[in-house]
């Protein structure tokens, strides 16, 4: 019995051990692949239901046009989806092109994590992120830039949240919509049926803390094939050193909530409100902003299928489709998260947003 209780406290030492080790290793990546450029202004923005949304203000230098820039990220993302290291950083580049920028963190997302009294981190959805949090995101840009109008540039589920708000009158506050990546239909491979299947549960009861994983692994990326990489990104258009710090920094956790909507949304095929009451991509009709629809050739979460299938439903009378790839001239074929990080974003893709969104803008006057 005595050699038994011995065993057991040198497992649980051991355990210990180990554990402290791995705090340690993440500790330790997250220092090393930090973001060195100059933070943005942290600003709250206040949802109805009391839930305190991180707003991280990046001015224009100097500022230039009259309208700003919310620039909103998808998921299991957070603010440096856009707010990165430049050259890869599209806040950067906006500002420096002369508009007042507003990256947003959804609920449950980096510095908008904790939620109010009475709720809980992981009991959203996105329709949450389009009832509520878009339109306070939204309020706090325009009030701290005293516009009238506001661009929305949103990858992946971001550019959806920017469909869906626009389509249930958010649009009269929009100067443009610019969604990257951004998947209106959902017949996915069967690799990321399971895998969405198998995220919806682990995430249980609570959510995916997939964050920790992502701070493990990133090291050893670029340098081992870990399965789903050629889903995210296109390996051979990021740098293996760019692909390790974004791992690190960009890669969030997700609710419960969430995984479960998107869950429907890959098996049914389906772009629609959590009750199954409001079907967004019936409702694009409704879009009238000028929009622009961004993405990859090679894209397997928002292919050029999807992309043009977006761009033929909504009711915009200006729209654009510009699909990234070998076809179009570019250097590199592109796919999903290149479209950020790729070596030719700097060069293909900001130019050509920066240019379309001063194409629809209200310049000011200069003193």
């Amino acid at each position: 019995m005595a050699d038994l209780d011995i065993a057991v406290r040198i497992l649980l030492a051991a355990g210990a051990a180990l554990l402290l080790l791995w705090l340690l290793w993440v500790a330790a990546v997250s220092f090393h692949y930090r973001v060195r450029s100059a933070p943005p202004q942290l600003l709250r923005a206040r949802a109805d239901d009391g839930w305190a949304l991180a707003v991280h203000h990046r001015p224009g230098a100097p500022r230039r046009f009259r309208e700003p820039v919310l620039l909103c990220h998808g998921l299991a993302a957070n603010r440096y989806t856009f707010d990165f290291d430049p050259p890869y950083s599209l806040a950067h580049a906006l500002s420096a092109a002369g508009f007042e920028c507003f990256t947003v963190e959804w609920r449950g997302t980096g510095k908008s994590s904790w939620p109010p009294p009475g709720h809980r981190w992981w009991d959203y959805s996105v329709d949450d992120h389009i009832q509520r949090d878009a339109p306070a995101a939204l309020r706090l840009a325009l009030e701290r830039s005293g516009a009238d109008r506001a661009f929305w540039v949103g990858h992946s589920l971001g550019g959806l949240i920017g469909y869906a708000f626009a389509e249930a009158g958010g649009g009269a506050h929009l100067a443009g919509l610019a969604a990257l990546g951004s998947p209106v239909s959902f017949e996915s491979d069967p690799i990321l049926r399971r895998a969405i299947r198998i995220g919806s549960a682990a995430a249980w009861p609570f959510g995916l803390r997939e964050r920790l994983m992502s701070l493990t692994l990133a090291p050893f990326l670029g340098r081992l094939a870990l399965p789903l990489t050629d889903v995210v990104v296109n390996p051979e258009h990021i740098a293996p050193g760019v692909l390790r710090k974004v791992d690190a920094r960009v890669i969030s956790s997700m609710g419960r909530g969430v995984l479960l909507q998107l869950r429907d949304w890959v098996e049914n095929d389906a772009f629609r409100s959590r009750d199954g009451k409001v079907d967004y991509r019936t409702e694009l009709r409704r879009v009238r902003v000028p929009l622009l629809v961004m993405g990859g050739s090679r894209d397997r979460l928002a292919p050029p299928s999807a992309l043009r299938m977006q761009h033929d439903l909504a009711g915009s009378e200006e729209k654009t489709l510009v699909i990234f790839g070998r076809d179009r001239g570019d250097r590199f074929d592109y796919g999903h998260g290149d479209l950020l990080y790729g070596t030719g974003a700097p060069l293909e893709i900001h130019p050509l947003l920066s240019r379309w969104l001063s194409e629809h803008a209200t310049p000011l006057c200069s003193s």
